[in-house]
């Protein structure tokens, strides 16, 4: 699988993640641009069903409606062979991506790594999430993927830019091409 991309919005990588809290699980839900690593889509749910995985796409929709025919990879879960999935990526001309056979662990290798990433940037020896409710949680993960992994974190697949910088720069540089 090649999760490269030579320009934004055009290939992406989703996958969920649990978080254990207080009142129960959260699932975390996440469309990456593999252009930059940014999050695209976040939703946050405290069920893993067919539901998060849409509603993550319609966030990252809404945020970037060119998103639309985009190719978006992801592993074999449930969620996203359901039909409910499959008639709303239909809806909005995305290009499903998947490994062909199961047992293909490093296909979304990519994925879990950023989940590891944040884990341990964010929660891990900084917070005992078992302590915290799900709503807590929630906007801790908000704003760590919108402000700081978006904005602020330093990525060495982006030659050391934030990935918000690195797609500025890119539109710069179409500008000055044009």
């Amino acid at each position: 699988r090649d999760f490269h991309s030579d320009a934004p919005l055009e290939k992406c990588i989703t996958d969920i993640t649990e978080i254990p809290a207080s009142n129960g699980k959260l699932y975390v839900s996440a469309i990456f641009d593999c252009f930059d690593l940014s999050v695209l889509g976040l939703a946050m749910e405290t069920t893993m069903k067919a539901d998060l995985c849409i509603h993550t796409l319609e966030s990252a929709l809404t945020a970037y409606p060119a998103l639309e025919g985009a190719i978006i990879h992801s592993d074999r879960g449930t969620r996203y062979t359901s039909e409910a999935y499959r008639q709303t990526i239909r809806k909005y001309h995305i290009h499903q991506s998947m490994n062909s056979a199961g047992g293909r662990c490093h296909d979304n290798a990519r994925c879990e790594s950023m989940w590891a990433r944040m884990k341990t940037e964010l929660l891990y020896g900084r917070y005992d999430t078992k302590q915290m409710t799900v709503e807590e949680l929630k906007v801790l993960i908000w704003r760590y993927f919108h402000s700081y992994w978006n904005n602020r974190r330093i990525c060495s697949a982006n030659g050391g830019l934030p990935p918000m910088i690195k797609r500025k720069k890119y539109y710069e540089d179409l500008e000055l091409a044009a």
